[in-house]
């Protein structure tokens, strides 16, 4: 009855009874900020898994359940539980971390994860392979080397991703300052997650504005937000639900472009699903972004889709809606419109990998690290590394790592460490490998429908000799690989991408921009390696005879209307 008769306030005049609301919402409603039954189902020793919706709840606090799914089928012909296990992904707002919280994840990955440790392309860190029993401790680890994980997953803003590398210049570390008290201001402000995990007394006092911004419903659905910082576009702004542009003239940072509605996610079986590039709007000045991210991401609070929850991201409020009315509901809450963007250009969506100075004459130095996957002799490297030399880490959104804050003296001893650990190639890998990610994939992620991660070496090399056979090996490619089309690794960004279908089936998709603001186009359904390989064939090969000075192969392909012949048909599975 309770359910039939409370109505979500909304700003706009508008109510809807929560009866009507599809599943989730009605599960954070009665959640009590996201507490659940989650603490009693931690503490139930017959079972490894977290039972009822509980496991939906435990996405807020940065928690997914898991299991093996290379023996799963085996354990149900045994009637045996799934191995269950939890991944779990940290907040870490532009991916600085001290040296003493990589030695602390190290440990902890040793400790409590069965599969090591994963850069994602949100710069941030996941550990997979956690059993129950051991996940309160770990998290509590977490706290003592100074990280959380609230709302690194769930219908919150996700862990805000920033361009800027703190040590580069001025600009740039004016830039993730703002990032990180951006996603300050943005994450819920629940005392579940204490409660829970660190076994604090709850508070006796009125929890009726627990969530001041939130509120009971949380958001419809996850809002990234990203800031960049031109030339280099490595956080994919035009992916993200809320990009910030950096406008820098002179070393200055003056304010941000701001560009709205990007999102990559699309289901397969809905014509109504797809990918979306965000569309720049205006410019801001530089203090008034924390308060301008908060604003756009409670309009999406009040106008997002409650009801189907796969029309429930920013993007879609924006088509529904239009962005005329948007522009107007924002400066009604503003108080004012936004100024006209600036101008602005990106050249490239990759890292700079290899050793670069700031101005402040420290350097730093970008590690390849291959699908983000530090496995136990690469974590022993980096952490031994770090005791060579005083500086930071920062992991970046193309899943490698930096090493910050190198004084001049000691860059050279930290480049014999680096030679002596067998490093050193790390710094100028294959042109290929640098501009390819891909998504964990099987065998942890339920909604992994082919191989991405454990793929990609593979796919590489076959590529590889593929560009070779045409003499365009050196020429740097945008690559993307997902196990679903979920879009994780943004892979309709790129220029040539895999999305999974079924093991060893994938969609192709050509034509996304080096610089990451075109989307790419599908090409061709459910084809397996030895087809989309001889689908590329022609193109690279007259890629390598017909293309101009400088050209991309996004571009080349746009210009040589490769993408207008009839793709191969989609077929279902």
């Amino acid at each position: 009855q309770a359910l039939e008769t409370t109505m979500i306030d909304r700003q706009s005049d508008l109510t809807q009874p929560l009866a009507t609301l599809n599943d989730n919402e009605q599960l954070k409603a009665r959640s009590r900020h996201l507490r659940g039954d989650i603490a009693t189902g931690l503490a139930d020793p017959l079972t490894g898994a977290v039972p009822g919706d509980d496991p939906l709840l435990m996405k807020f606090h940065g928690i997914y359940q898991q299991d093996d799914r290379d023996v799963r089928a085996d354990r149900r012909q045994r009637h045996l539980e799934p191995i269950h296990q939890f991944m779990v992904r940290m907040r870490i707002p532009g991916g600085v971390l001290t040296k003493a919280q990589w030695w602390g994840l190290d440990d902890l990955s040793r400790r409590y994860a069965e599969r090591g440790i994963r850069i994602t392309t949100r710069q941030t860190v996941q550990l997979h392979g956690i059993r129950k029993r051991t996940l309160r401790a770990l998290m509590q680890g977490l706290r003592d080397i100074g990280l959380d994980t609230i709302a690194a997953c769930g219908d919150d803003s996700r862990g805000v991703v920033c361009g800027a590398n703190p040590s580069l210049s001025d600009a740039h570390r004016r830039v993730a300052e703002l990032a990180r008290a951006t996603s300050d201001r943005l994450i819920p402000k629940t005392r579940a997650y204490p409660e829970i995990w660190y076994q604090q007394t709850p508070a006796n006092n009125d929890a009726t504005n627990e969530e001041p911004v939130y509120g009971e419903l949380y958001l419809p659905r996850k809002f990234k937000v990203g800031y960049a910082l031109p030339p280099i576009n490595d956080i994919d702004v035009y992916g993200q639900d809320l990009g910030l542009i950096a406008v820098v003239d002179n070393g200055v940072l003056h304010g941000f472009n701001v560009c709205v509605g990007g999102g990559m996610g699309q289901l397969d079986t809905r014509e109504d699903s797809y990918p979306r590039l965000a569309e720049e709007i205006g410019f801001i000045d530089a203090d008034q972004a924390p308060e301008f991210a908060e604003t756009v991401m409670t309009i999406q609070r009040d106008f997002g889709d409650r009801k189907d929850r796969h029309r429930a991201r920013f993007k879609y409020t924006l088509d529904r809606l239009g962005l005329n009315w948007f522009l107007n509901e924002l400066a009604r809450r503003r108080g004012e419109p936004l100024q006209p963007a600036r101008p602005q250009r990106f050249q490239h969506n990759g890292d700079r990998l290899g050793w670069q100075q700031g101005n402040d004459g420290l350097w730093h130095a970008t590690l390849y690290v291959e699908s983000g996957r530090v496995d136990d002799a690469l974590r022993s490297q980096i952490s031994g590394l770090l005791q060579q030399y005083g500086g930071r880490l920062r992991l970046t959104t193309n899943q490698n790592v930096q090493l910050t804050h190198v004084e001049d003296h000691e860059r050279e001893q930290v480049q014999w460490r680096l030679d002596d650990l067998g490093l050193s190639w790390r710094l100028r890998p294959d042109s290929q490998a640098a501009h390819t990610l891909s998504c964990v994939a099987l065998p942890t992620c339920g909604l992994a429908m082919a191989e991405a991660e454990r793929y990609t070496p593979r796919l590489l090399d076959v590529l590889q000799r593929l560009k070779a056979q045409y003499h365009v090996a050196d020429t740097p490619i945008t690559l993307r690989l997902t196990g679903c089309p979920n879009g994780c690794a943004r892979p309709y960004l790129a220029e040539i991408a895999l999305t999974g279908r079924a093991p060893g089936l994938y969609n192709l998709y050509l034509g996304g921009s080096f610089h990451g603001d075109r989307l790419a186009r599908l090409y061709a359904g459910n084809v397996d390696e030895e087809q989309f390989l001889g689908l590329l064939a022609p193109m690279l090969e007259d890629f390598a005879a017909a293309r101009h000075s400088g050209e991309h192969f996004g571009d080349f392909l746009m210009r040589r209307h490769w993408l207008d012949t009839t793709p191969v048909a989609l077929t279902h599975l």
